[in-house]
């Protein structure tokens, strides 16, 4: 039995075929076309479901998109990073292309599944998954199904505020936000090795984080620690509300490792009433990129 799984990100599209254990067995990966919006990007999915379909004849067809999604319809609200998406009926519009049944889910919710079922979530109940890219998303599975709660709800997790001020957890540890900090310190500490790593390129500086690390950087553990802390704040409140038995660091943010790992986890112990402390668990994400195409393998084998 054949799956088709589809992410719909805001710099890459994700097609997978796989079978009914969420095991990948072929992949193609497109760069999305952002100056031409939504139509393009169909485009691309048009000419691709026009490959896979015939040659692979899978049963069902599960998305993950990068947006807020009516699940039960299959409807986009709107995306975020690309114009051309809002009010969008995507499930409809890919059944029509396919003749299959199809299952849209926000990428976030997706990529939770996916790793709640096939990643470092196995064996946990409930999960939440945090990734952390270019924003901060969540999810939260539970009983191996997604919470949505009342339309449109979501795990928007991102959008926690931080202060009464307005400050969301999305301002201070998104990718941009982390990458932000770490170029101020080319004014106030120009000597440190998180600098000289740097040297003149800009963007992307997050990922100079873990060499830094290594070497014992205080100016990168001071920023691995500030975010640590925002998180671990924001996440308290998933913690007395919700009450996971396990949570899961994704993202590219997340590629630092262990270090941060660790200081969510022990900062997070001093924001929570002891009685949850405990037992708490952070694990890093397991299936990396494969998150959200696994996760709509598993959305596709829900449709019955």
């Amino acid at each position: 039995m054949n799956l088709l799984g589809i992410e719909i990100g805001g710099t890459k599209l994700q097609f997978v075929v796989g079978d009914e254990s969420a095991r990948v067995l072929q992949r193609r990966r497109l760069s999305v076309d952002r100056a031409g919006g939504g139509a393009a990007i169909r485009g691309q999915i048009h000419q691709m479901l026009a490959e896979l379909v015939p040659a692979t004849n899978p049963l069902a067809i599960g998305v993950g998109f990068g947006g807020p999604v009516d699940w039960r319809t299959g409807q986009i609200c709107r995306s975020h990073q690309i114009e051309g998406w809002d009010d969008f009926k995507l499930g409809d519009w890919l059944q029509s292309l396919s003749g299959l049944p199809v299952r849209v889910d926000n990428d976030a919710d997706t990529a939770t599944l996916g790793e709640a079922l096939r990643g470092a979530g196995v064996g946990f109940n409930p999960v939440f998954y945090l990734t952390l890219g270019s924003g901060v998303g969540g999810g939260l599975v539970v009983d191996g199904k997604i919470y949505h709660g009342a339309k449109p709800g979501e795990a928007e997790i991102g959008h926690v505020r931080l202060d009464r001020g307005g400050t969301i957890l999305e301002s201070r540890c998104s990718g941009w936000a982390v990458d932000a900090k770490i170029r101020q310190l080319k004014t106030s500490e120009p000597n440190s090795f998180l600098v000289q790593l740097m040297g003149d390129s800009t963007g992307g500086e997050a990922r100079h984080l873990a060499p830094a690390l290594q070497q014992g950087d205080a100016a990168a553990k001071r920023v691995l620690n500030e975010t640590a802390e925002d998180l671990a704040f924001g996440l308290s409140h998933v913690v007395h509300l919700f009450h996971p038995e396990v949570i899961l660091l994704g993202g590219g943010l997340s590629l630092v490792g262990e270090p941060l790992r660790a200081a969510v986890e022990s900062a997070l112990h001093s924001f929570t009433m002891e009685a949850f402390s405990l037992a708490l668990r952070i694990r890093l994400a397991g299936l990396g990129e494969d998150a959200v195409p696994v996760g709509a393998l598993e959305l596709a084998k829900s449709i019955g």
